[in-house]
């Protein structure tokens, strides 16, 4: 659609604690670390009577130089390579892990989607050599690392190598530095609209290509990268997508050098987001249907020819999606919030924030963990029905247009893995209509964000379960941003305009037309400036 010609032209603030938000997390005594980066990256223990402590501040930072011109950050993390014994597998997921009789697994480094009974496949790490280390340990370590361009710990990803992806060598790691992402209190608009005071906005938007989706991406190609390296039979990456994750995709592969094949519904998805893969060189399929109808296409091709399937049936990708729910348990000082709402589409998401918050629980980072809730947009709401009917069988959905197109998905791969996040999360999933997450993102943009509609749907469940009291006025609440707004300008061009057919756009707020005369823009401004504030 055209542009409206109206739009034509001639360090973080932190509340006060209060009592329930300082977990204490009892652990024996962290082993000392011998490090030869300026990361903790080496497991190298000893008992706490070593006679070798370490150099004051002062001293290490006068000992540290500057790296040889010819030594590139991937050359230096070769040369302080670390050993441990940490390793994962591909298991099938199970919904209920303690009735689980199978023996299967597979290596990471097989290509496999399924398990024998088709089966979702789930990433398993070995938990007890993690918890050989405390909780301590692993806050100060993750801690540590942040900030730095020590390769490969500068990424919010692979800061949390030991716990994504903890065989894969560091050259073969294909990252932009992703995650870190910022963790923004909304002040204004928790305040205003919902009489909330610990109200925020994870942005995971701000990221490489402008969403979430990247945290997942920089995993999948990186062990694509081993495994073509490993002279396995992988041509490319493939992926269906609604935007953002052929974006991803796109970008990453471009990076390694590895070619990347999308395919895209056609006129579904933003001109920001079809743009991305292109330019990113990928070889772009616009086909007639819808999201499940490329996924059906991708998976059949994919069965066929060596191409890599890059979707979330790919569980390697909620590896790195689950960091964002330790980057929000990190950024409050290791401090549990009591909500986390996220957007769902395909669903993979909301397992792997339950993924990434159980861990830290196993592992003794933080003792509990946040309710989940898990927001779709009424015309693509296939979770959300199944929630209302007590979780009885689940029935796809033919999915409506919405302008949350990244959620525009009725048959979503992630069913069983979601309502498995959501039942052990005491967790919660609402909808928000076009109209609701519209309103929302207008609302939201006028307190000085710049959301994308995806986190309007995110916040219309907030603003329900506020409205209803299940979410109270000093709950400390978190909304996952799961893209940058700038790829939708499109349809907030739409609204401002009033352009939206049978949408009121309460909060519109189109430029206004004055003549070029001294006289007519003061009218104006008075005019303006003893109005009421707009938004109340």
């Amino acid at each position: 659609m055209a542009a409206s010609p109206l739009f034509n032209s001639s360090l973080l603030p932190k509340p006060k604690p209060s009592k329930h938000r300082n977990p204490k997390v009892n652990g024996r005594q962290s082993p000392i670390i011998k490090c030869t980066t300026s990361s903790p990256s080496i497991f190298d223990t000893n008992d706490n009577n070593s006679s070798t402590p370490s150099p004051p501040p002062s001293v290490a930072r006068a000992q540290k130089h500057r790296r040889a011109a010819d030594v590139n950050i991937r050359d230096e993390a070769n040369r302080h390579c670390s050993t441990h014994n940490f390793s994962a597998r591909y298991v099938p997921f199970s919904s209920d892990p303690n009735k689980s009789t199978t023996n299967e697994w597979y290596s990471l480094d097989e290509i496999v989607y399924r398990s024998r009974s088709g089966a979702l496949l789930d990433v398993q790490h070995d938990m007890d050599a993690l918890k050989q280390f405390d909780g301590q340990y692993w806050r100060s370590l993750f801690d540590s690392r942040v900030g730095k361009t020590t390769w490969p710990y500068g990424s919010g990803v692979w800061s949390k190598k030991e716990w994504v992806l903890p065989e894969i060598d560091s050259d073969d790691i294909v990252s932009a530095f992703e995650g870190n992402s910022n963790l923004f209190w909304a002040e204004r608009f928790g305040k205003q609209f919902l009489g909330m005071s610990d109200l925020w906005v994870k942005h995971c938007g701000i990221s490489h290509t402008g969403s979430f989706k990247d945290l997942g991406m920089t995993v999948l190609v990186s062990q694509v990268n081993r495994l073509r390296k490993m002279n396995r039979p992988v041509v490319g990456v493939g992926c269906a997508s609604t935007g953002d994750t052929s974006a991803a995709l796109s970008a990453y592969c471009a990076a390694a050098g590895i070619p990347s094949i999308v395919f895209l519904p056609a006129n579904k998805i933003s001109l920001a987001q079809l743009v991305q893969p292109i330019a990113n060189g990928a070889f772009v399929l616009s086909i007639d249907t819808d999201f499940d109808g490329c996924m059906k296409l991708i998976r059949e091709v994919t069965a066929e020819l060596p191409i890599y399937l890059a979707n979330s049936l790919n569980s390697l990708r909620l590896e790195g999606q689950k960091t964002a729910a330790i980057e929000i348990l990190q950024q409050f000082d290791w401090e549990v919030p009591d909500w986390v709402i996220v957007p769902g589409g395909n669903l993979g998401n909301i397992y792997a924030f339950y993924k990434g918050f159980k861990m830290c629980q196993e592992l003794g980072l933080v003792d509990h963990i946040p309710r989940l809730v898990c927001a779709q947009a009424a015309n693509a709401n296939p979770l959300y029905l199944h929630y209302k009917s007590g979780w009885k069988e689940f029935k796809p959905v033919m999915a409506g247009t919405t302008f949350a197109s990244a959620i525009q998905i009725g048959d979503p791969v992630s069913i069983d893995r979601a309502v498995f996040a959501l039942k052990n999360s005491n967790g919660i999933v609402e909808e928000a209509t076009e109209e609701e997450l519209m309103d929302a993102m207008a609302q939201a943009d006028s307190t000085g964000m710049f959301i994308c509609p995806h986190t309007g749907v995110a916040l219309t469940a907030l603003i329900k379960l506020r409205n209803s009291g299940v979410i109270g006025p000093t709950d400390r609440a978190v909304v996952v941003s799961t893209a940058h707004g700038l790829k939708f300008t499109q349809s907030k061009i739409e609204y401002h305009s009033k352009e939206i057919k049978d949408m009121a756009c309460r909060f519109a707020n189109p430029p206004v037309q004055v003549k070029a005369d001294f006289g007519a823009v003061m009218d104006v401004l008075r005019k303006y400036l003893n109005k009421p504030p707009k938004y109340h």
